[in-house]
C-alpha cells in the first residue's frame, strides 16, 4: 500500500504522465533546446549573412555610382559660376569705366549749362556724347544685373549638390560598414566551431560550388543561336563561369554581379553602370512574361542584384561572398524576389 490508500505504482504512472503533458505544452523545456546549432544551421546562417553583406556591398556600389555622377555635376556647375564671376566682374570694371567717363564729361548738370550756352553746335555735340555714355550704362546695368542674378542661382545650385555629395559619400560610408559587419557576424559564428567542423563546413562548401560548376558548364553548352548585342553579352558571362565573386570586382578573374554584367554588355558595345540597381533604370523595360535570353534580371527591393537571363528558366550570375560565376534557376533568390528585366 502507498501513502493515504493510492499505490506507488499508480503515484509514479501520473507523475510520468503528467510531466509528458508538461513537455508538451513547453511548460517544461527540452533538454535538446539548449544544444549547439548544427553545422547545416550554422552553414545556413553565415550564408544568409553573406547574402546581406552582398545586398550591402551592392549598395555601396549604388551609392559609388551617384556619388560619381554628383561630383562631375558639380565640377560642372563650379566651372559655370567661375564663369559667371569673371562676366560679373567684367561688368562691374565696365560699368565703372562709365561712371568715370561720365564724372570727367561733367554728368548730366554739363548739359544744363551747355543748353544756356552760347554756341549751338558745342551743346549739340556735348549732349550726344552724354546721351551715348548714359544709353551705354543702361545697357551695361541690365546685363551686370542678369549675370549677377544667374550666378546667385548657380551659386544656390552648387550648394544644393555640395549637400547631395555629403550625403551619398555618407550613404556610401555607411553601405560599406554593413557589408564588413555582416561578414564580421558570419566570421564570429565560424570562429565557434571547432577546426575540424570549419575544416568540414569548408569542404562541404567547395563541393557544393564544383557540383555547380560542372552543371553550369554543362548547361553553358546549350546556350547557343542568341544573336546581336544580347548574344554576345550572354557568350561572355558564360565564358566566367567558376570565377569568384568578390565585392566590387569587374573582371577581369573576380567578380559582382553588377561587374559581371557591366562587362559582358560593355564587350557587346553598351556601356552599363556599375549598379544592379543603377542598371535596373537603364534600358527597355521587360515583361517576365516575355523574357528572351540577353535579358538582366533584378532582384530585391531595393534592386541588390542582376542577373543575365539564359531561357528556359535559367541564368547566369554571380550570386554572393564565397561563390563563384555560375548558372541558376531564374526564380527568386532567397529573400529576394525577382523584380523587372531589362532588354538593351
Amino acid at each position: 500500500m502507498g501513502i493515504g490508500g493510492v499505490s506507488l505504482a499508480l503515484m509514479s504512472f501520473w507523475l510520468r504522465t503528467l510531466t509528458a503533458l508538461a513537455v508538451a505544452a513547453g511548460l517544461l523545456a527540452p533538454v535538446a533546446a539548449n544544444a549547439a546549432p548544427s553545422l547545416a544551421q550554422v552553414q545556413s546562417k553565415v550564408r544568409q549573412l553573406e547574402e546581406d553583406a552582398t545586398a550591402a556591398a551592392e549598395g555601396a556600389q549604388e551609392a559609388k555610382v551617384k556619388l560619381a555622377a554628383l561630383t562631375k555635376t558639380l565640377n560642372g556647375i563650379k566651372a559655370k559660376a567661375q564663369i559667371q564671376g569673371q562676366t560679373v566682374d567684367t561688368l562691374q570694371k565696365s560699368l565703372g569705366s562709365i561712371a568715370v567717363e561720365q564724372y570727367k564729361s561733367g554728368g548730366f548738370g554739363q548739359s544744363f549749362e551747355l543748353l544756356f550756352s552760347s554756341d549751338p553746335a558745342l551743346y549739340l555735340s556735348s549732349a550726344g556724347a552724354l546721351d551715348a555714355i548714359t544709353r551705354r550704362k543702361s545697357a551695361q546695368l541690365r546685363k551686370f544685373e542678369t549675370a549677377q542674378q544667374r550666378l546667385n542661382a548657380t551659386t544656390l545650385t552648387v550648394n544644393d549638390k555640395v549637400a547631395l555629395v555629403a550625403a551619398t559619400q555618407k550613404r556610401l560610408a555607411a553601405q560599406s560598414a554593413l557589408a564588413a559587419k555582416k561578414l564580421e557576424e558570419a566570421e564570429k559564428l565560424l570562429s565557434k566551431l571547432s577546426k575540424a567542423e570549419r575544416e568540414r563546413l569548408a569542404r562541404l562548401a567547395e563541393d557544393e560550388e564544383n557540383a555547380d560548376q560542372a552543371s553550369s558548364l554543362k548547361a553553358a553548352k546549350s546556350a547557343s543561336g542568341v544573336s546581336g548585342r544580347a548574344g554576345i553579352a550572354l557568350k561572355y558571362a558564360l565564358k566566367q563561369i567558376g570565377d569568384r565573386y568578390v565585392f566590387g570586382a569587374s573582371g577581369m578573374t573576380t567578380w559582382d554581379c553588377s561587374g559581371l554584367t557591366l562587362r559582358a554588355y560593355q564587350a557587346a558595345g553598351v556601356s552599363l553602370p556599375h549598379s544592379s540597381a543603377a542598371q535596373s533604370r537603364l534600358g527597355k523595360k521587360v515583361s517576365l512574361k516575355s523574357l528572351k535570353p540577353g535579358d538582366l534580371l533584378f532582384y530585391g527591393r531595393p534592386v541588390s542584384h542582376v542577373a543575365i537571363y539564359m531561357g528556359g528558366g535559367k541564368m547566369v550570375h554571380a550570386p554572393r561572398k564565397g561563390s563563384r560565376v555560375k548558372v541558376a534557376a531564374s526564380g527568386s533568390l532567397g529573400r529576394k524576389p525577382l523584380v523587372g528585366a531589362r532588354r538593351f
